[in-house]
């Protein structure tokens, strides 16, 4: 997170961070860097590298939140190809693949529910049991309004303009950014969801597959206790991505979970197959 006025530029394969000291960072060490300061001057040539290398950028406005990021043209070298499978992708796997995000994203909330002991929970399994095909019935709808209820109170509002939703805001940019980072990296686009549709959306795939790592911000930013959102409080929001979590039976660092969980999306739809996908779990 680059949080100070600073000129950047690349030099010998590192980014370069220039103020009253020089610091020199390989850039094969990153995978995501956040421009929180409006009085950062970074050079085309470092803008370049890190596209190029695969590194997410984050631009943020004058009030230090996410507003938009940089996203390569060319993911890899077989692009065209991925695009015109993605095009091809049919609607009755689509669908389930919809309707296990969906699954999964009610269970983790569910489960979080569970860790502070709410009644709320059971409710919410319920719901799971109720999943049709593409979520026809709305049951995330459902689910949500009673979820966040349950989690933040019931005079709690997604639309306030609180500390809390400043934080689940800030910490869901940075998700997106991530699974938009490996969207991009395996050929797709961003634009062509298997859910959201949304023509002023360019994230709408992301916005599909991000789905089940919502639960993960929620916890994190409910055990952070807000009474302010701030420098410090980013800070230790960014951390998430360095979490452990479990997927494939495997320990990982959330950030490698995503490209694992990603790439298990790609080929479920690519097979044919929703049972492909492998979703992360989770113990803070």
């Amino acid at each position: 997170m680059i949080s100070n006025p600073c000129k950047m530029d690349l030099k010998l394969n590192q980014m370069v961070v220039r103020t009253e000291e020089v610091v020199k960072i390989n850039i094969s060490e990153l995978s995501t860097v956040i421009i929180e300061n409006t009085a950062v001057s970074i050079t085309a040539c470092l803008l370049c590298e890190l596209t190029k290398r695969k590194v997410k950028i984050i631009f943020c406005d004058e009030k230090h939140n996410p507003c938009s990021e940089l996203i390569g043209y060319y993911g890899c070298h077989d692009t065209s190809e991925k695009i015109r499978k993605q095009i091809a992708w049919n609607n009755d796997i689509k669908q389930a693949v919809w309707t296990c995000i969906v699954a999964d994203k009610i269970r983790k909330q569910s489960n979080n529910l569970t860790r502070i002991c709410h009644p709320a929970a059971s409710l919410l399994e319920k719901y799971i049991d109720e999943l049709v095909p593409n979520d026809e019935t709305n049951r995330e709808g459902h689910a949500a309004k009673v979820y966040f209820n349950a989690m933040f109170g019931m005079d709690y509002s997604r639309g306030q303009e609180i500390p809390i939703n400043a934080a689940l805001n800030y910490g869901y940019a940075i998700i997106l950014a991530t699974v938009n980072r490996e969207i991009t990296a395996s050929g797709y686009l961003t634009q062509l969801g298997i859910f959201h549709d949304n023509v002023f959306n360019q994230f709408n795939f992301g916005s599909d597959i991000m789905e089940p790592l919502r639960p993960l911000i929620d916890w994190h930013v409910y055990n952070l206790q807000l009474d302010k959102f701030e420098h410090e409080e980013k800070i230790r929001l960014l951390d998430i991505v360095k979490y452990m979590v479990t997927i494939d039976g495997c320990s990982q660092y959330l950030d490698n979970a995503i490209k694992i969980y990603c790439k298990s999306i790609f080929d479920a739809l690519n097979e044919n197959d929703a049972s492909l996908i492998s979703f992360y779990t989770y113990e803070l």
